[in-house]
């Protein structure tokens, strides 16, 4: 039950990312709450801007202003080196609106067939809004590269296909505590538990 603790908004439909926020930010003071549990149902905002810093930002005070509650929203994508930092913001767009996660990955690995430096990032900028427009920003990345083929079941989107550099394994391979300790959304979450926890 969430009676009486302070509420969070994590500003995403993802599913995934839902999941792991709450379980980057378990254990503190807080109950955590998508859009879809809210009534009425704020609608998401575009994901337009050039940056991840703007999305987040924009996504963060949009659902604060909505709902009236403190909100977390972050963008996250993945850069490959080869493609000039493509997919980049439009990680989850840049092979069509429909394009499932496997789809993606698919094509993702066909441009790069016979590409020899396959190195690559995932970069997240998380944004904890209040409803006043106060925004603060949360960073984090991990390298590696883009590997031959998707390999684990774990995860979502780009993890597949992603091996973390002095590690070996996809992002998918990692059970969800290994994930939150290294990935970009973990270090960025890391950051943000800090300031919830540390308070106002």
């Amino acid at each position: 039950m969430t009676e009486g603790r302070h509420r969070l908004l994590v500003g995403s439909a993802n599913p995934g990312k839902l999941r792991e926020y709450r379980e980057i930010l378990s254990g503190l003071d807080v109950a955590i709450v998508g859009p879809s549990e809210l009534d009425p149902v704020p609608s998401a905002p575009a994901e337009d801007a050039a940056s991840f810093a703007e999305n987040a930002t924009s996504k963060a005070r949009a659902y604060a202003l909505a709902s009236g509650l403190q909100t977390v929203a972050d963008d996250s994508g993945l850069e490959v080196f080869a493609l000039h930092g493509a997919p980049g913001v439009r990680s989850r767009r840049y092979f069509g609106e429909d394009a499932s996660p496997e789809e993606r990955n698919a094509r993702l690995l066909a441009l790069l067939e016979g590409v020899q430096d396959r190195s690559a990032r995932f970069v997240c900028v998380a944004a904890l809004a209040s409803p006043d427009g106060h925004v603060e920003l949360f960073d984090g990345e991990v390298r590696g590269e883009i590997a031959e083929e998707p390999r684990g079941d774990g995860g979502f989107g780009y993890d597949p296909v992603f091996v973390i550099a002095g590690d070996g394994r996809t992002m998918a391979e990692l059970t969800p505590d290994e994930k939150h300790h290294i990935s970009h959304r973990g270090i960025a979450g890391a950051k943000l538990r800090a300031r919830l926890a540390g308070g106002a």
